[in-house]
């Protein structure tokens, strides 16, 4: 045991000494990965269990401005990153076949790894996505799957920092950092209020390009498998691995919610208060007999498709039916505007299963919530 510790401990400093980046040496947190992961543990313990305890006898906080104020942050931030990424490599320098890390201290390469330190500080920015749910008492939004997200994405950005901050792999991180353009400005215009619920109506496209995004980078990844390229293989592989799994889980859900219809997101009713549930299943109208009607006929319809592509959702539900990944609050929570009045209600879906009926809206937003 005393020879295995010996090894293990010069291989961590062989490591850490002779095959880092020189020119990350005295950046915030790159000295060691020990604080990233220190960070990490105290996010997983808040959310998991000290912020949840701590907001259990409180009102939730309202936090509008401030989720507005930070959704506006991540959106210019993320623009501003993507620029630079293309500007100093992927539009004029980089190779999409190959491109391997360049360590010089070429202008434009130091630049691209000072994107990539931005990249890994981001990660920890995005803690605010959880911590907000606490804060507001959505503990439902809280899933294993979303915390492991955002608690693994900081230690593992950590180590292309300290290796290989430049080359092939920044292309996830460029494309990454596009759809979260995408996706905070939905945040954003979600958080302005129901006034802006009629410019949602392309949150389904979001789940479609995040699986076109997955897609991309495996097949941007897997082709360093078959060719000649100075490139690490051990993150090329890491790479395929986390875009497979992430694609089937997004492709999950895509299946539930907009095929089969079954994880539709809630969107809470306006001032004016209105007695009635749906399925989210139901075409919308102003009257509560119509949609007991309509729920009916969902009913219907949903036995109807419940044999359509069983065996492979069948897996991946059981794989998933806990938790959902990292930006869960995309689909179930970022959406929910409050206005001065709402309520909210639980009901059966139907004689065989259980699940969370969503909130009736009426109005102007029964046209939107169909159209989703």
């Amino acid at each position: 045991m005393s020879a295995f510790l010996k090894n293990f401990v010069d291989g961590y400093h062989d490591l850490m000494i002779n095959k880092r980046d020189t020119r990350v040496d005295g950046w915030l947190l790159m000295s060691s990965p020990f604080p990233t992961l220190l960070i990490c543990a105290c996010y997983i313990y808040f959310v998991k269990y000290l912020g949840p305890r701590l907001m259990r006898d409180r009102k939730p906080f309202e936090l509008r401005s401030a989720i507005i104020v930070y959704n506006v942050i991540q959106v210019v931030s993320s623009i501003y990153l993507v620029y630079k990424g293309l500007v100093h490599a992927w539009l004029f320098r980089y190779s999409l076949r190959c491109q391997p890390v360049d360590y010089s201290d070429d202008p434009d390469e130091l630049i691209v790894a000072q994107m990539c330190w931005w990249y890994y500080f981001c990660k920890f920015t995005e803690f605010l996505d959880t911590i907000f749910f606490v804060l507001r008492k959505k503990f439902d939004q809280i899933t294993n799957l979303h915390v492991i997200h955002h608690s693994i994405m900081p230690a593992a950005v950590w180590w292309g920092v300290k290796f290989t901050p430049g080359g092939h792999a920044t292309f996830f991180g460029m494309l990454n950092t596009f759809v979260h353009i995408i996706m905070y400005t939905y945040y954003l215009l979600a958080a302005m209020g129901p006034k802006y619920q009629k410019y949602l109506w392309w949150k389904k496209h979001l789940t479609t390009m995040q699986m076109v995004q997955f897609v991309t980078v495996f097949f941007h990844t897997a082709q360093l498998f078959f060719i000649e390229c100075n490139f690490p293989k051990i993150i090329a592989y890491i790479m395929c691995f986390n875009s497979v799994m992430f694609l089937s889980l997004f492709s999950n859900f895509y299946i539930q919610a907009y095929i089969k219809r079954r994880r539709l997101p809630a969107i809470k009713k306006d001032d004016d208060h209105h007695d009635g549930l749906h399925n989210g299943l139901a075409n919308h109208s102003g009257t509560s007999s119509d949609k007991a009607t309509s729920s009916k006929n969902s009913g219907k319809e949903e036995k109807e498709r419940r044999g359509v592509g069983k065996m492979i959702t069948t897996i991946m539900t059981n794989a998933s039916a806990a938790c959902y990944i990292g930006q869960n609050g995309l689909y179930q929570s970022k959406d929910k505007t409050k206005g001065a009045d709402s309520c909210k209600s639980k009901a059966n879906f139907n004689g065989k299963s259980n699940s969370h009926l969503h909130n009736h809206t009426n109005g102007q937003f029964a046209t939107q919530k169909k159209n989703l």
